[in-house]
């Protein structure tokens, strides 16, 4: 359900994208990720994400507080399931060509050219810091040229269910809602010819739909407005699993399609090389 820089197994995969227009950002698109990860390798380990945006900073991160239940309040919405509410801290730096900060359970790396990416896991400590294959660099590099990538490096030997990653940031394609779902979970870069199994939850939200459009996400009263303002106040959303395989690649859709509700126009899309 998504890239690892060494054998990894993850389940219980939430992803989700929404288009709104922020009274301080513009335009702007919001994802949101988390899974249960457990590291099926002795050392380290890392989860490798590619946003279609040139540019992120750590403070484009936003933290959940103690809303860090808030994309299975979304899957809720949708289809209920149990929540939990946890906490989670932050460690922002100054801008850099690689630029590293906590997370959770993860050191978190923003590279806009992954090659750079090895000459800054010095900054990773060490129990976190994972062996990457080059040729998965370089797959990103090829195919993503245009994309940040986000490497979240962790070393938990047991599943766990992380907080979510909830960032904001300005869409190569405002007028496309793509979430990451490319899959490969032995270090390799993945093959895009393969067919893979798929356990997601797809949670979708503009803030131009028209009325009766989705279903309405019951959030905390205590959550605080600086994140509430990044939130939708409804979602669509469709689960992907139950032993389903799909071609390996990402989920998107058109924001015109997407403004119908109709979910069987979400496809499965391939990068393309350079």
């Amino acid at each position: 359900m998504c890239i690892s820089t060494s054998e990894a197994a993850f389940s219980g995969t939430i992803v989700y994208c929404g288009r709104q227009h922020h009274p301080v950002h513009g335009l702007i698109h919001v994802l949101g990720y988390q899974n249960t990860a457990v590291n099926l390798t002795d050392g380290p380990n890392a989860m490798l994400l590619h946003v279609p945006t040139s540019r992120l900073t750590p403070g484009q991160f936003l933290p959940v507080g103690r809303s860090g239940d808030v994309l299975e309040r979304m899957v809720s919405a949708v289809r209920p399931v149990p929540v939990a509410t946890d906490r989670i801290d932050w460690m922002c730096g100054d801008p850099e060509a690689v630029q590293v900060f906590e997370h959770d359970v993860y050191t978190v790396l923003l590279a806009d050219d992954p090659t750079a990416i090895p000459a800054a896991l010095q900054q990773v400590p060490s129990h976190r810091r994972p062996d990457l294959d080059p040729d998965l660099l370089r797959f990103y590099a090829d195919h993503f040229p245009d994309h940040t990538i986000v490497l979240c490096c962790f070393d938990n030997a047991d599943a766990q269910r992380a907080k979510p990653l909830l960032l904001w940031y300005r869409p190569l394609d405002p007028d496309r809602l793509t979430v990451p779902a490319l899959d490969s979970h032995t270090g390799a870069a993945p093959d895009l010819d393969s067919v893979v199994p798929v356990d997601h939850w797809v949670l979708l939200s503009t803030d131009q739909a028209p009325p009766g459009w989705g279903e309405p996400v019951d959030y905390p009263r205590s959550m605080r407005h600086s994140l509430r303002s990044f939130l939708p106040d409804e979602v669509v959303g469709r689960y992907y699993g139950g032993g389903e395989a799909l071609p390996n690649g990402d989920f998107t859709i058109s924001h015109s399609d997407l403004l119908t509700g109709d979910l069987d126009l979400v496809e499965r899309r391939q990068p393309t090389r350079r």
